[in-house]
């Protein structure tokens, strides 16, 4: 008897342990993203409910995505849809294509147009018409003439979007690479593997004129890559062009043209020197400014009323900070814990964000000053600016935090080589913080400090004409007063802007951003010391107390 009650239990929980596996195996089946439930399934609803992933699977580690599946599953449907599928013309939002028998014995060259919102279609040589194309050589089919009089040819453009899939781990370890517009061009012959052409196919991909420091390259999916396939350019050349770019290469499968960054390891190292340098320099040189400004203080009590030089000060400090932060966190590296560099990134970011604060309140007063000048009054004015270019910074860095924004950055060559790790925004999962906060940030402040200095332009150079015949300097008094004005605002960082335009204008951007300590040094010298009276008639801006009623309670 209690053999056999010990045989009823080991009965019960082993049928309890096949029904839950047998749960656990079918909620797994349900998981399209999984790529079990329709492994073999091509109808339109197997089809759409896959191309659900490309958006699903839009964070890497994602546990209900598998990626090797997924990429697979696309790559046996052309297979399917050249050996098993009776339709010719495939139309869906993220998938177009076209399956035609081919006859071995053709006399020239194919070609097909590849436009990603149509269906490809045969077309004739016209490279006007059709700017994104593919041409299969005839040598391709003849070389099959032997074995088949006929081959069945499919042609697909895939939308992979913005996620994972079919990006593999050349693109998600590196930073702002992507694939062009997110298509993927497949072409198959079923299980017929096509390697070695003599002559090589041709692929063109028509695109916007890019950006000198990013590089455009011709890959193919290559399944042999790790356990999920990558992207290689073995077999493949490119021909880079103002708007299109041309890819040949030696076999069938699926191709796409790779956009990547192309900040090499010379380059990096020699940007970090120049900053480091100027940022050296330009950290003494506020040291100065902050030194003179004790000194005036207490020579002349005179500056303890005004709040202009306080506000220099204040920018003084925050771009001292900011220059000491950026030196730790590029000499550790990711050196330390990942808290360690948690604080990194977020002390860096909350002394960069100070800076163009303080850049933006100095545009601020510049107004007041100058535009606006009449019936201005603000109780306790520095105490007001203080809380807006200490505190606005720390709300924000406070709320990137919170969302776990920083951790390790890395800047890649197109060998996806790391030439510069750092603590930062972490890479992909960050993007859109470091856009906002940063990006987006930057250029509110930049765009209102240029739109400030502009109006003062125009009045220094209106007053000028004015006086012409009274001030014989006048016009070279109002670009000295612009340059020094510009340096108190930031405008030397718009060159930001410009920095696609090639590396000579990365180079500029780094060499006088790192610089501006200096140059508010010298402002600060020639407004203050020796002679103030003379410049303060000839700038209009060291005395606020000439133009604006400012408490000082």
């Amino acid at each position: 008897m209690v053999t056999r009650g010990a045989l009823g239990v080991l009965l019960l929980l082993h049928l309890a342990s096949d029904q839950k596996n047998s749960t656990t195996m079918h909620e797994e089946s349900r998981q399209p993203c999984k790529g079990l439930i329709n492994a073999n399934r091509f109808d339109n609803f197997g089809l759409e409910d896959t191309a659900k992933c490309f958006s699903a699977c839009a964070q890497s580690g994602n546990e209900s995505c598998n990626l090797g599946n997924l990429q697979r599953y696309w790559l046996n449907y052309e297979i399917h849809l050249v050996e098993k599928s009776l339709t010719e013309t495939v139309n869906m939002s993220f998938l177009k294509a076209l399956v035609k028998n081919i006859n071995t014995n053709i006399s020239e060259d194919l070609h097909f147009s590849l436009t990603p919102s149509q269906i490809p279609k045969q077309v004739t040589e016209d490279e006007h018409r059709h700017p994104d194309r593919v041409r299969l050589p005839r040598s391709l089919f003849g070389s099959l003439q032997g074995n088949r009089p006929v081959v069945r040819l499919a042609i697909t453009i895939l939308n992979v979007g913005s996620g994972n899939v079919f990006k593999g781990p050349r693109l998600s370890l590196e930073d702002d690479s992507s694939v062009l517009n997110n298509h993927v061009v497949g072409l198959s012959l079923g299980h017929i593997n096509v390697t070695g052409l003599a002559e090589p196919l041709e692929i063109t991909f028509s695109h916007q004129h890019q950006p000198p420091n990013v590089t455009l390259s011709c890959v193919f999916w290559d399944v042999t890559k790790g356990s999920s396939g990558d992207w290689a350019s073995r077999g493949c050349s490119t021909d880079v062009g103002v708007n299109r770019t041309i890819c040949r290469c030696d076999h069938l499968t699926f191709f796409a043209l790779l956009l990547r960054p192309i900040l090499d390891q010379v380059t990096v190292k020699a940007l970090t020197r120049i900053s480091q340098a100027g940022c050296g320099t330009s950290m003494i040189f506020l040291a100065f400014t902050v030194a003179l400004y004790a000194f005036l203080r207490f020579s002349q009590q005179r500056l303890n009323s005004e709040d202009v030089p306080k506000i220099h000060v204040a920018l003084s400090v925050s771009l001292f900070l900011l220059n000491l932060a950026f030196f730790i966190n590029v000499g550790h590296g990711l050196k330390g814990s990942s808290a360690a560099c948690w604080a990194r990134g977020a002390v860096f970011h909350y002394f960069l964000l100070c800076a163009f604060t303080w850049m933006g309140l100095e545009a601020f007063h510049l107004y007041l000053l100058v535009i606006k000048v009449f019936n201005t009054y603000f109780g306790h004015y520095f105490l007001k600016l203080s809380l807006v270019g200490w505190g606005l910074p720390a709300l924000i860095v406070i709320g990137a935090g919170s969302a776990n924004s920083y951790g390790p950055y890395a800047i890649r060559d197109k060998k996806n080589t790391a030439t510069l790790e750092l603590c930062w925004f972490c890479e992909k999962t960050a993007i859109s913080a470091l856009y906002v906060t940063v990006h987006g940030y930057f250029l509110v402040t930049f765009l209102f400090s240029a739109v400030v200095l502009g109006l003062v332009a125009l009045k220094i150079f209106t007053l000028s004409s004015a006086t012409a015949g009274k001030e014989k300097w006048q016009h070279w008094k109002g670009f000295l007063t612009l340059l020094g004005l510009s340096s108190l605002v930031g405008v030397t960082w718009g060159l930001a802007i410009l920095t696609p335009l090639g590396l000579s204008t990365t180079y500029v951007f780094a060499l006088f951003t790192s610089l501006q300590g200096v140059f508010i040094f010298c402002w600060f010298v020639v407004l203050y010391f020796p002679s103030q009276s003379t410049v303060t008639s000839s700038s209009g801006t060291a005395r606020a107390d000439q133009v604006l009623t400012v408490s000082h309670e």
